[in-house]
């Protein structure tokens, strides 16, 4: 009898289950990525928080060092006539160059890091008048001419102790808004 070729049936029904099995394993494997990508970006925005809110921590202890150092003046004068130094502030800078570095004022509120800057351009500028008289100063000594050197003396306390004010109420609106966005 001659061979008469007879359609597989089976053949055209495992066609459409491979097709149904690759469109599953395709979706399976599209639905991994995206929630490794969504994992990923999670772990990462957890991380920029993490980063913002430890610098905010850095800050807010270092504006209470500088407030109390600039608030503070008994602390770095001397009542003797003799002169021991100038004592300026000590104002600490090491969270702002931190956040800078880590770019952690990119993660936080943009009003904070707003305010965080201008207190470090304030503080910049205090830092700036207090090296300038300190230069002078060792450049021309107080036994060299006594009344040009208290007279750039008297200059830079009343620039420098005129502006503490402003800076102290700079340190407590940081300090204030630090710990509304630490609460957060």
């Amino acid at each position: 009898m001659p061979d008469i070729h007879v359609p597989n049936l089976d053949e055209h029904a495992h066609a459409g289950k491979s097709f149904l099995k690759i469109a599953l394993e395709v979706l399976l494997i599209g639905t991994g990525v995206f929630l490794g990508l969504m994992g990923e970006q999670w772990r990462e925005s957890r991380h920029h928080r993490e980063l913002a809110e430890s610098a905010l921590h850095r800050f807010r202890t270092e504006i209470e060092a500088n407030r109390k150092a600039v608030a503070d003046p008994k602390d770095r004068t001397t009542n003797s006539i003799h002169m021991r130094g100038v004592r300026p502030a000590f104002i600490e800078q090491t969270a702002w160059e931190l956040a800078v570095a880590t770019q952690a004022l990119t993660y936080m509120d943009q009003e904070l890091a707003f305010a965080l800057s201008r207190m470090h351009l304030y503080e910049q500028v205090y830092l700036q008048l207090t090296q300038g008289m300190l230069q002078a100063m060792y450049l021309r000594p107080p036994d060299e001419n006594p009344v040009a050197f208290f007279t750039m003396l008297d200059v830079y306390f009343a620039d420098t102790t005129g502006g503490e004010p402003k800076l102290i109420d700079m340190y407590d609106d940081a300090v204030k808004q630090i710990d509304r966005a630490l609460s957060r």
